[in-house]
């Protein structure tokens, strides 16, 4: 069945395929095509999908279309991927039992694990994947002092992105933001919103006197005078995400304090990024920034642009 040159079917093991790239389009199907998808009557359909909206399970107004067809003289209602889904959950044939079976083994694999892998879209890519595996592990140290786990969460991170944009190859790398908003910050500001931070740490035990103690005097100002500064009235890094991410490896790689560079590195960053309401919640998880920081720690410093690169990547909306 095709509906916007995109063809769905179910799989053997239950799954809805699309047999093309659908990218950010949503699946659009008809009553009889979902009947199809699930070897269902029509009527089954209908009578599914009018309990579905009386409950309000599925919202109305954004999962059905009404969208005109040739050979038909009016409207035929076309309901989203929301609606097949919820049509495959109460249905009774054999193609909506494997159906179930198989949402259910997606869903528990994602419980457990954090992560779905999709077999097929790994082997449509899996040069691209192994690539992408190997150009991670260049930027680790030879010791371990990064984890098997931390390299993972890596690859996990960036992997949809190199599989869309071939930012595997370094050429493809971001060397820009694209968020160009004036933020005033001072040195001073930071280094009293991270002595804060070293309170809180120090009250939980997390940390001790010397956290955040400056090796020298104004390290961290000298930090912030880098990232901010300018020529000829332009900002040697003009954007929110260019300045955010040069903080952040500033902070980690300088050393400009005796204990806490990692903590309080990750610490700017996020402060920064929040200080100018730029929204990263969705990508930047603690395990991610984790993962980030120690990353930036162990990496070479002939690597700083690649690595700032695949931060920048990483915050690209």
């Amino acid at each position: 069945m095709k509906q916007k040159n995109i063809e769905i079917y179910q799989a053997k093991n239950g799954a809805i395929e699309l047999s093309v790239d659908a990218k950010k389009e949503t699946i659009w199907a008809s009553q009889q095509q979902i009947a199809d998808v699930f070897n269902l009557e029509r009527s089954v359909v209908t009578k599914h999908i009018g309990n579905i909206l009386k409950n309000k399970e599925v919202d109305e107004k954004s999962n059905v279309q009404k969208m005109h067809i040739a050979n038909s003289d009016k409207p035929v209602s076309f309901y989203s991927l929301d609606m097949i889904l919820a049509v495959g959950y109460r249905a009774n044939s054999s193609n909506a039992i494997i159906f179930r079976k198989w949402a259910s083994k997606i869903l528990r694999n994602y419980i457990t694990n954090g992560f779905v892998i999709n077999p097929s879209r790994i082997e449509q890519n899996y040069e691209k994947f192994l690539i992408a595996v190997e150009e991670t592990k260049k930027l680790l140290p030879s010791d371990d002092r990064i984890t098997a786990r931390d390299a993972m969460e890596l690859v996990k991170m960036f992997a949809g992105t190199w599989f869309s944009l071939d930012a595997y190859d370094k050429e493809a790398l971001p060397v820009k933001g694209a968020t160009k908003k004036k933020v005033a910050l001072t040195g001073e500001e930071l280094e009293d919103s991270i002595g804060q931070l070293k309170k809180e740490l120090i009250r939980k035990g997390q940390a001790t006197e010397i956290f955040a103690i400056e090796r020298k005097g104004s390290s961290l100002a000298g930090i912030v005078g880098n990232v901010f500064q300018a020529f000829g009235g332009k900002d040697l890094y003009p954007t929110i995400e260019e300045k955010a991410v040069h903080l952040l490896y500033f902070v980690v790689k300088n050393h400009p304090f005796v204990d806490g560079n990692k903590r309080s590195g990750a610490f700017s960053f996020i402060w920064f990024l929040q200080k100018a309401g730029f929204d990263f919640r969705k990508k930047i998880t603690p395990e991610a920034l984790t993962a980030l920081t120690l990353l930036i720690a162990e990496s070479n410093p002939k690597d700083k642009d690649r690595v700032i690169g695949l931060v920048l990547l990483l915050l690209k909306k």
